[in-house]
Protein backbone atom coordinates (compact mmCIF):
# COMPACT_ATOMS: atom_id res chain seq x y z
CA UNK A 1 0.00 0.00 0.00
CA UNK A 2 0.90 3.82 -0.23
CA UNK A 3 2.07 4.68 -3.64
CA UNK A 4 3.06 8.37 -2.76
CA UNK A 5 6.05 9.35 -4.39
CA UNK A 6 6.10 12.69 -2.02
CA UNK A 7 8.20 14.05 1.03
CA UNK A 8 6.77 13.42 4.47
CA UNK A 9 4.96 15.82 6.11
CA UNK A 10 7.09 18.54 8.19
CA UNK A 11 6.26 19.84 11.73
CA UNK A 12 5.07 23.54 9.59
CA UNK A 13 1.65 21.35 8.27
CA UNK A 14 1.16 19.72 11.99
CA UNK A 15 1.25 24.04 13.14
CA UNK A 16 -0.74 24.93 10.45
CA UNK A 17 -4.48 24.03 10.26
CA UNK A 18 -5.57 26.30 7.91
CA UNK A 19 -4.96 25.47 3.81
CA UNK A 20 -6.13 28.45 2.33
CA UNK A 21 -7.20 28.73 -1.40
CA UNK A 22 -8.23 31.52 -3.48
CA UNK A 23 -10.77 32.93 -1.96
CA UNK A 24 -11.44 30.18 1.17
CA UNK A 25 -9.58 28.12 3.82
CA UNK A 26 -9.53 24.53 4.62
CA UNK A 27 -9.91 23.76 8.50
CA UNK A 28 -7.37 20.91 8.52
CA UNK A 29 -6.45 18.32 11.73
CA UNK A 30 -3.13 15.70 10.90
CA UNK A 31 -2.64 13.07 12.95
CA UNK A 32 -0.18 10.90 12.11
CA UNK A 33 2.65 9.92 9.55
CA UNK A 34 3.00 7.30 7.30
CA UNK A 35 0.33 7.06 4.59
CA UNK A 36 -2.23 9.82 3.62
CA UNK A 37 -5.78 8.69 3.98
CA UNK A 38 -8.44 11.34 3.32
CA UNK A 39 -11.49 11.35 5.22
CA UNK A 40 -14.20 14.29 4.42
CA UNK A 41 -16.64 14.22 7.05
CA UNK A 42 -20.56 14.04 7.34
CA UNK A 43 -22.03 17.74 8.25
CA UNK A 44 -23.44 17.42 11.68
CA UNK A 45 -20.36 15.09 13.28
CA UNK A 46 -17.33 17.04 13.24
CA UNK A 47 -13.87 16.39 13.30
CA UNK A 48 -12.62 17.88 16.70
CA UNK A 49 -14.43 15.43 19.02
CA UNK A 50 -14.07 12.63 17.11
CA UNK A 51 -10.16 12.93 16.83
CA UNK A 52 -9.45 11.20 20.00
CA UNK A 53 -10.81 7.90 19.39
CA UNK A 54 -9.32 7.91 15.57
CA UNK A 55 -5.95 9.05 16.70
CA UNK A 56 -5.93 6.14 19.34
CA UNK A 57 -6.48 3.40 17.01
CA UNK A 58 -5.13 4.50 13.92
CA UNK A 59 -1.77 6.09 15.63
CA UNK A 60 0.09 3.56 14.69
CA UNK A 61 -0.49 2.40 11.44
CA UNK A 62 -2.58 5.29 9.35
CA UNK A 63 -1.65 9.06 8.57
CA UNK A 64 -4.98 10.70 8.76
CA UNK A 65 -6.19 14.15 7.63
CA UNK A 66 -9.58 15.29 8.36
CA UNK A 67 -10.72 18.13 6.50
CA UNK A 68 -13.64 20.43 7.39
CA UNK A 69 -15.70 20.55 4.49
CA UNK A 70 -16.49 23.93 2.84
CA UNK A 71 -18.68 25.92 5.02
CA UNK A 72 -18.39 23.70 7.71
CA UNK A 73 -16.50 23.52 11.10
CA UNK A 74 -13.30 26.26 10.81
CA UNK A 75 -13.28 26.23 6.73
CA UNK A 76 -14.67 29.34 5.04
CA UNK A 77 -17.70 29.73 4.33
CA UNK A 78 -18.29 31.01 -0.07
CA UNK A 79 -21.19 31.81 -1.43
CA UNK A 80 -21.44 29.52 -3.29
CA UNK A 81 -19.87 25.57 -4.91
CA UNK A 82 -21.55 23.48 -2.73
CA UNK A 83 -22.18 20.70 -5.15
CA UNK A 84 -20.18 17.74 -4.34
CA UNK A 85 -17.89 17.64 -7.89
CA UNK A 86 -17.13 21.33 -7.13
CA UNK A 87 -15.73 20.10 -3.13
CA UNK A 88 -13.94 17.08 -5.01
CA UNK A 89 -11.59 20.01 -6.26
CA UNK A 90 -11.48 21.21 -3.02
CA UNK A 91 -10.21 18.11 -1.53
CA UNK A 92 -7.83 17.38 -4.27
CA UNK A 93 -6.14 20.76 -3.89
CA UNK A 94 -5.78 19.74 -0.17
CA UNK A 95 -4.36 16.04 -0.86
CA UNK A 96 -1.74 17.89 -3.40
CA UNK A 97 -0.94 20.86 -1.35
CA UNK A 98 0.48 18.83 1.28
CA UNK A 99 2.50 16.80 -1.16
CA UNK A 100 0.09 13.88 -1.97
CA UNK A 101 -0.58 12.04 -5.23
CA UNK A 102 -2.61 9.02 -4.26
CA UNK A 103 -4.65 8.18 -0.77
CA UNK A 104 -7.46 6.31 0.56
CA UNK A 105 -10.44 8.11 1.38
CA UNK A 106 -12.59 7.37 4.28
CA UNK A 107 -15.69 9.05 4.37
CA UNK A 108 -19.37 9.40 6.31
CA UNK A 109 -23.02 11.51 5.55
CA UNK A 110 -22.57 14.04 3.21
CA UNK A 111 -18.89 13.27 3.05
CA UNK A 112 -19.60 10.04 1.02
CA UNK A 113 -21.35 12.20 -1.38
CA UNK A 114 -17.51 14.25 -1.79
CA UNK A 115 -15.82 11.15 -1.70
CA UNK A 116 -17.70 9.47 -4.25
CA UNK A 117 -17.29 12.41 -6.97
CA UNK A 118 -13.58 12.40 -5.51
CA UNK A 119 -12.92 8.79 -6.62
CA UNK A 120 -15.36 9.16 -10.39
CA UNK A 121 -13.20 12.12 -10.99
CA UNK A 122 -9.56 11.24 -10.22
CA UNK A 123 -10.00 7.01 -10.08
CA UNK A 124 -6.27 6.30 -10.21
CA UNK A 125 -5.55 8.63 -7.28
CA UNK A 126 -7.44 6.66 -4.89
CA UNK A 127 -6.46 3.66 -3.53
CA UNK A 128 -9.37 2.69 -1.50
CA UNK A 129 -12.72 4.14 -0.67
CA UNK A 130 -14.77 3.59 2.40
CA UNK A 131 -18.24 5.00 2.26
CA UNK A 132 -20.60 4.98 5.30
CA UNK A 133 -24.05 5.46 5.76
CA UNK A 134 -25.35 7.74 3.96
CA UNK A 135 -27.36 7.81 0.23
CA UNK A 136 -25.97 9.42 -3.08
CA UNK A 137 -28.18 11.53 -4.86
CA UNK A 138 -29.26 9.94 -7.88
CA UNK A 139 -27.96 6.93 -7.29
CA UNK A 140 -30.72 4.15 -6.61
CA UNK A 141 -32.75 3.31 -4.84
CA UNK A 142 -32.06 7.37 -3.67
CA UNK A 143 -35.90 8.00 -5.00
CA UNK A 144 -37.27 5.67 -2.72
CA UNK A 145 -34.63 6.46 0.27
CA UNK A 146 -35.78 10.54 0.17
CA UNK A 147 -39.17 9.35 0.39
CA UNK A 148 -38.67 8.61 4.03
CA UNK A 149 -40.72 11.94 6.09
CA UNK A 150 -37.40 12.13 8.42
CA UNK A 151 -35.55 13.29 5.80
CA UNK A 152 -37.59 16.50 5.33
CA UNK A 153 -34.18 18.60 5.88
CA UNK A 154 -33.21 17.30 2.94
CA UNK A 155 -35.66 20.27 1.18
CA UNK A 156 -35.13 22.67 3.79
CA UNK A 157 -33.42 25.50 2.38
CA UNK A 158 -33.37 29.48 1.91
CA UNK A 159 -33.61 32.97 3.32
CA UNK A 160 -36.77 32.10 5.28
CA UNK A 161 -35.41 28.75 6.41
CA UNK A 162 -32.19 30.45 7.39
CA UNK A 163 -34.44 32.44 9.65
CA UNK A 164 -36.29 29.94 11.21
CA UNK A 165 -33.31 28.03 12.42
CA UNK A 166 -31.74 31.70 13.96
CA UNK A 167 -31.54 30.82 17.24
CA UNK A 168 -33.15 27.61 17.42
CA UNK A 169 -29.57 25.47 16.12
CA UNK A 170 -30.01 23.32 19.26
CA UNK A 171 -33.65 22.48 18.10
CA UNK A 172 -32.75 21.54 14.93
CA UNK A 173 -30.09 19.46 15.36
CA UNK A 174 -31.87 17.30 18.47
CA UNK A 175 -34.28 16.44 15.86
CA UNK A 176 -31.53 14.85 13.51
CA UNK A 177 -29.81 13.34 16.13
CA UNK A 178 -32.87 11.65 17.43
CA UNK A 179 -34.46 10.33 14.48
CA UNK A 180 -30.78 8.51 13.00
CA UNK A 181 -29.77 6.99 16.74
CA UNK A 182 -29.71 3.63 17.39
CA UNK A 183 -28.78 4.87 21.03
CA UNK A 184 -30.73 7.58 22.65
CA UNK A 185 -27.80 8.22 24.35
CA UNK A 186 -25.67 9.51 21.58
CA UNK A 187 -23.96 11.62 20.77
CA UNK A 188 -23.70 12.45 24.36
CA UNK A 189 -24.99 16.06 25.85
CA UNK A 190 -21.25 17.63 25.78
CA UNK A 191 -20.82 16.72 21.85
CA UNK A 192 -24.43 17.97 21.47
CA UNK A 193 -23.59 20.85 23.09
CA UNK A 194 -19.84 21.73 21.27
CA UNK A 195 -21.79 21.41 17.62
CA UNK A 196 -25.24 23.44 18.24
CA UNK A 197 -22.62 25.91 19.87
CA UNK A 198 -20.52 26.01 16.41
CA UNK A 199 -23.89 25.91 14.06
CA UNK A 200 -24.86 29.25 16.14
CA UNK A 201 -21.89 30.93 14.57
CA UNK A 202 -22.95 33.79 12.13
CA UNK A 203 -23.25 32.05 8.48
CA UNK A 204 -23.39 28.12 10.19
CA UNK A 205 -26.71 26.67 9.68
CA UNK A 206 -26.91 28.80 6.18
CA UNK A 207 -23.54 26.53 4.79
CA UNK A 208 -24.84 23.55 5.66
CA UNK A 209 -28.04 24.57 4.08
CA UNK A 210 -25.99 25.08 0.94
CA UNK A 211 -25.00 21.49 1.32
CA UNK A 212 -29.14 20.05 0.63
CA UNK A 213 -29.51 23.02 -1.67
CA UNK A 214 -26.65 21.35 -3.79
CA UNK A 215 -28.63 17.56 -4.26
CA UNK A 216 -30.61 18.25 -7.44
CA UNK A 217 -27.65 19.36 -9.17
CA UNK A 218 -25.31 16.31 -7.62
CA UNK A 219 -27.91 13.87 -8.71
CA UNK A 220 -27.48 14.83 -12.37
CA UNK A 221 -23.57 14.98 -11.68
CA UNK A 222 -23.49 11.33 -10.16
CA UNK A 223 -25.70 9.75 -12.98
CA UNK A 224 -23.25 11.28 -15.32
CA UNK A 225 -20.19 10.01 -12.80
CA UNK A 226 -22.14 5.97 -13.05
CA UNK A 227 -21.74 5.91 -16.51
CA UNK A 228 -18.31 4.50 -15.48
CA UNK A 229 -17.94 2.13 -12.72
CA UNK A 230 -15.31 2.76 -9.55
CA UNK A 231 -12.68 -0.12 -9.99
CA UNK A 232 -10.62 0.69 -6.58
CA UNK A 233 -11.97 -1.59 -3.52
CA UNK A 234 -15.03 0.33 -1.98
CA UNK A 235 -16.00 -0.17 1.92
CA UNK A 236 -19.06 0.04 1.85
CA UNK A 237 -20.56 0.40 5.90
CA UNK A 238 -24.41 0.80 7.17
CA UNK A 239 -25.26 1.25 10.65
CA UNK A 240 -27.63 -1.79 11.39
CA UNK A 241 -30.50 0.80 12.83
CA UNK A 242 -30.31 2.82 9.77
CA UNK A 243 -29.39 2.48 6.30
CA UNK A 244 -27.51 -0.94 6.74
CA UNK A 245 -27.20 -3.55 3.90
CA UNK A 246 -28.25 -0.68 1.79
CA UNK A 247 -25.28 1.17 1.70
CA UNK A 248 -24.04 -2.14 -0.54
CA UNK A 249 -27.08 -1.76 -2.49
CA UNK A 250 -25.99 1.38 -3.79
CA UNK A 251 -22.06 1.12 -4.24
CA UNK A 252 -22.47 -1.71 -6.33
CA UNK A 253 -24.82 0.39 -8.54
CA UNK A 254 -21.47 2.50 -9.03
CA UNK A 255 -18.28 0.28 -8.58
CA UNK A 256 -17.41 -3.23 -9.47
CA UNK A 257 -15.34 -4.26 -6.37
CA UNK A 258 -17.64 -3.47 -3.25
CA UNK A 259 -16.85 -4.88 0.34
CA UNK A 260 -20.12 -4.78 2.57
CA UNK A 261 -19.94 -4.64 6.16
CA UNK A 262 -23.16 -3.59 9.05
CA UNK A 263 -21.97 -2.01 12.31
CA UNK A 264 -24.40 -3.96 14.73
CA UNK A 265 -26.71 -1.99 16.97
CA UNK A 266 -25.51 1.43 15.75
CA UNK A 267 -28.07 3.90 13.73
CA UNK A 268 -26.41 6.61 11.61
CA UNK A 269 -23.95 8.27 14.33
CA UNK A 270 -21.26 5.03 14.07
CA UNK A 271 -18.33 6.63 15.57
CA UNK A 272 -20.66 7.95 18.53
CA UNK A 273 -22.49 4.55 18.79
CA UNK A 274 -19.90 1.78 17.81
CA UNK A 275 -16.51 3.71 17.71
CA UNK A 276 -14.47 0.65 18.29
CA UNK A 277 -16.07 -1.71 15.72
CA UNK A 278 -16.38 1.50 13.02
CA UNK A 279 -12.98 2.39 13.41
CA UNK A 280 -11.63 -1.80 13.49
CA UNK A 281 -13.40 -1.96 10.07
CA UNK A 282 -11.69 0.51 8.28
CA UNK A 283 -8.22 -0.44 9.55
CA UNK A 284 -8.54 -3.98 8.71
CA UNK A 285 -9.82 -2.71 5.03
CA UNK A 286 -6.97 0.10 4.82
CA UNK A 287 -4.45 -2.66 6.10
CA UNK A 288 -5.85 -5.85 3.78
CA UNK A 289 -3.77 -6.92 1.08
CA UNK A 290 -6.55 -8.34 -0.91
CA UNK A 291 -8.19 -5.22 -0.79
CA UNK A 292 -5.12 -3.71 -2.54
CA UNK A 293 -5.27 -1.17 -5.99
CA UNK A 294 -2.26 -2.19 -8.62
CA UNK A 295 0.36 0.85 -8.84
CA UNK A 296 -0.54 2.32 -11.96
Amino acid sequence: MGHCRCPALTPRHFRRPHHPQPGRSRHLRPLRRPRPRRRPHSRLRRNQRLLGSTRRRTRQVLHVIVPDLRGIGRSSRPVGGYDKKNQAADIRAVVTALGYDRASVVSHDIGIMVAYAYAAIYPDKVERLVIMDAPIPGIAPWDDIIKDHRLWHFSFWGPDEDRLAAGRERIYLDRIWDDFSGDPRQPDEATRAFYAAQYAQPGAMHAGFEHFKAFAQDATDNQAFARTKLTMPVLAVGGEKSIGATEAVIMRNVATNVREAVVPGSGHWLMEENPIYTVALIRDFLKDPSAATPTP
